[in-house]
């Protein structure tokens, strides 16, 4: 099996900008499952990680970090994960990461082949031919993918007024020389260029067509992937059908097989905890993506033939504090209240075990990144004891001897923070400090951290992402997803250098250094990871438990399941 030439700065050996010059082509497929031959057909029925929250746009334009999980089965990009590196074909990695792809495990998707130039720096992919779009009606006739697509879905992305800040500052053009080719030319080097515009959140290829017919109205949407969109009833269930022109193949079972195995895909919205473990146990759906530790340990008993995998979530989860304004722009105020909170009595009494007292903002799946506790400083490790007699003379420095009160914002579509935040609320009290609690829906959640409009307090989960863009996207001033409104130049100019820096050696230094920082400056009240569990019927072939293949794109992991007709009638359903 070949694969695509290496990131720069991965591989000291090669140099300054790596394998410059270097071009391999990506191969696609997996390796086999002995004894298990696929047998194609059926409907895969999902209650995905994200079953409680409805589609929140369909325009990649929109920059909302929840479109590769809904459009992620038509729209695809130019690289993906390479999942025969999953554990389990025997590899290294669970494919479990909101958005983290080790740099060997990275494939071609719509990309063949890239190689890196100088003189300027750029990157040239030559896109992989014969890759079509369906026939659309009202829309588009089938046409063949060419690197024009690449350029017009950059663009459009790069100019949308949602755009993430600095996120593309990097590039300097994005350029088709000819039907096949498409070239990258960087202002300078950035250590995320895969991540950004190759398999990361906002990387889907799609046709002008589609643009000019409307990208916001489903009906209209079309793209090159394994499945087509089908059918979408808000707050229900979204529906994908097999795309019968769809390019990709793979080996599996030692046969080579083309993809998608399935005829069809059904997402469905189940925001109701106990409602979405019911449809698994009674066969309703196929797989149950995500679960507390509560219900997998009801549903082993009531239900031991089901599989299982359990993972530590890839969504940090915090209260976060303003740091613009009193009380919590002094850093006193924020440390005391990290003290008077039993994070340790969260993790025994509240999870039962099932979570991690230590594992934001880097996830210890980030091999070389993430320092656990006890490498901490001090000065961090003190965050994460409970003492409130030390809370209290904090507060009391700070000016506030008889503490204070704030409004915190918490989604109402986590029934676990719902139930999590008037614990902590609760420990607060015992040094003063009184919390208002105030519910929101999604939307009006999300929009006002986006808006920066949020309350004092905003009690949230956030994804990991990787190993840079978690300290980026949360800690940079002016960032979207910078709920405290952390501000430091100094700061940020230190995330510019980890950027430009080749060497990913030094750069794991740097990513050390700014974590133990932040951390001690205690922007959030750092709280525990819990555990999750996924659950899917034994007739679900070709799955382990994977995830997403990209970031939060699970569509080439559906495409390669297979459904056992025979072991589903066998067991009554």
């Amino acid at each position: 099996m070949t694969r695509g030439a290496r990131r720069p700065g991965r591989a000291r050996r090669w140099g300054v900008y790596g394998a410059m010059g270097l071009s391999l082509a990506c191969a696609v497929a997996m390796p086999a499952l002995a004894n298990d031959a696929p047998k194609p057909g059926g409907a895969l029925e999902v209650a995905t990680l994200n079953r409680g929250l409805n589609v929140l746009t369909w325009d990649p334009a929109d920059w909302n970090w929840k479109i590769n999980h809904d459009a992620g089965q038509f729209y695809e990009q130019l690289f993906a994960a390479d999942l025969g590196k999953s554990k389990r074909l025997g590899g290294p990695y669970p494919f479990y990461a909101d958005a983290w792809l080790p740099s060997d495990a990275i494939r071609g998707e719509l990309a063949e082949s890239w190689a890196w130039k100088q003189d300027p720096l750029r990157l040239e992919i030559k896109l992989r031919p014969g890759v079509m779009f369906p026939e659309k009606p009202g829309v588009m006739a089938a046409r063949e993918l060419t690197s024009e697509d690449v350029v017009f879905s950059y663009n459009r992305l790069d100019k949308s007024p949602k755009k993430i800040p600095t996120y593309f500052d990097h590039i300097a053009s994005v350029t088709a020389p000819d039907r096949h080719t498409v070239v990258f030319t960087f202002k300078n080097y950035n250590a995320e260029w895969d991540y950004r515009f190759g398999w990361g959140y906002y990387s889907s290829i799609y046709p002008k067509e589609v643009a000019d017919a409307g990208p916001a109205d489903w009906k209209k949407l079309n793209g090159t992937g394994p499945f087509m969109l089908t059918d979408f009833v808000q707050g229900s269930a979204t529906t994908y059908n097999r795309n019968p022109n769809y390019w990709g193949k793979d080996t599996i079972g030692g046969q080579e097989v083309k993809l998608p195995l399935i005829d069809k895909l059904v997402y469905r919205n189940i925001k109701d905890e106990a409602t979405a473990v019911t449809a698994l146990r009674t066969g309703k759906v196929d797989i149950l993506e995500s679960m507390r530790w509560s219900d997998m340990e009801q549903l082993k008993k009531s239900t031991p033939q089901l599989q299982w995998s359990k993972w530590l979530s890839m969504n940090g989860q915090f209260l976060s504090m303003r740091v613009d304004a009193k009380p919590f722009n002094d850093v006193r105020v924020r440390r005391a209240l990290n003290m008077a909170v039993n994070k340790q009595e969260i993790v025994q009494s509240y999870y039962n075990g099932h979570a991690e007292l230590f594992s934001y903002p880097q996830h210890p799946d980030y091999v070389g990144y993430y320092e656990p506790l006890e490498a901490m400083p001090a000065s961090v490790k003190e965050l994460f004891v409970y003492d409130p007699a030390k809370a209290k003379k904090l507060l009391a420095e700070a000016g506030y001897p008889n503490g204070f009160s704030f409004k915190v914002q918490v989604c109402s579509c986590t029934p676990d923070h719902m139930e999590l935040l008037p614990l902590v609320g609760a420990y607060l009290e015992q040094v003063g400090v009184r919390i208002e609690i105030q519910p929101m829906e999604y939307g009006a959640f999300l929009s006002a951290m986006t808006s920066k409009t949020l309350a004092p307090g905003y009690f949230m989960n956030n994804g990991h992402t990787n190993p840079t863009t978690t300290l980026r996207k949360s800690f940079v001033t002016g960032q979207t997803w910078n709920p405290s409104m952390y501000a430091d130049p100094e700061f940020d100019r230190r995330i510019d250098v980890l950027y430009r820096e080749q060497d990913e050696d030094k750069r794991k230094v740097m990513v050390k250094e700014l974590t133990r920082e932040i951390l001690d400056k205690a922007p959030y009240i750092w709280l525990p990871t819990p555990y999750v569990y996924t659950a899917w019927w034994p007739w679900v072939k070709n799955y382990g438990g994977e995830l997403r293949a990209g970031a939060v794109r699970p569509g080439p992991i559906y495409a390669r399941i297979w459904i056992d007709q025979e072991d589903k009638k066998k067991r009554g359903f």
